[in-house]
């Protein structure tokens, strides 16, 4: 295993002397030598492991440091899986879009809410378009329609300058459960299925 400032000093790489506290899973076994820890560990078939180096006295543990290591890498993975990190996407539209652009524009935006990003959308207006800032909330509107089963508006269309803007967060997909036969009607089913040889 490479050696990197977590990795903690185990059996024979202890470099202190001396005594040391020992802990064995949740029992403490006192303050004894490191060579009497070391046998200790070695007669369990585990390791001993410096977890405090600069304690007084030092605290050492018996383990499986491999398996130790192995939760350790795991934790992290996890946690830095919880942590990941939500980008901004953009995408532009006009008050003049065609409906192909529409389109393209809001498949675009869903592929970014499903990725669990979050969507900036930008309608610019050019030059005597301002004076007819309610066509440019229409597209947004019918914009956020498209996205509606993938994102909910968090910040409602503003005016900044020449351009509105509009943010979308992700909202979570849940998974369609297969639909279950009431039981009532289950019963019923197999109540009117004729049995062999019964008079119907």
């Amino acid at each position: 295993m490479a050696n990197n400032s977590k990795d903690y000093q185990i059996n024979d790489a202890i470099r202190i002397s001396g005594v040391v506290r020992v802990v064995d899973g949740g029992e403490q076994l006192g303050i004894i030598s490191v060579a009497k820890a070391k046998e200790i560990a070695y007669d369990k078939g585990l390791d001993l492991v410096l977890m405090s180096p600069n304690s007084d006295p030092p605290v050492c543990r018996i383990m499986d440091y491999g398996k130790f290591c192995y939760e350790r890498e795991k934790k992290e993975k996890e946690a830095k899986r919880k942590q990941q990190t939500v980008e901004i996407k953009e995408v532009q539209l006009s008050c003049r879009i065609d409906t192909h652009d529409f389109e393209t524009m809001s498949k675009r935006a869903i592929g970014f809410l499903s990725g669990g990003n979050k969507v900036k959308v930008v309608l610019r207006f050019k030059g005597r378009e301002m004076a007819h800032q309610q066509i440019g909330r229409d597209v947004l509107a019918r914009f956020e329609d498209c996205c509606r089963e993938y994102g909910s508006v968090d910040k409602r269309p503003t005016l900044e300058g020449r351009q509105m803007t509009m943010m979308i967060n992700p909202i979570k997909q849940k998974a369609d459960k297969p639909e279950k036969q009431p039981k009532k009607q289950a019963a019923d089913d197999a109540a009117e299925t004729p049995v062999e040889g019964e008079a119907v």
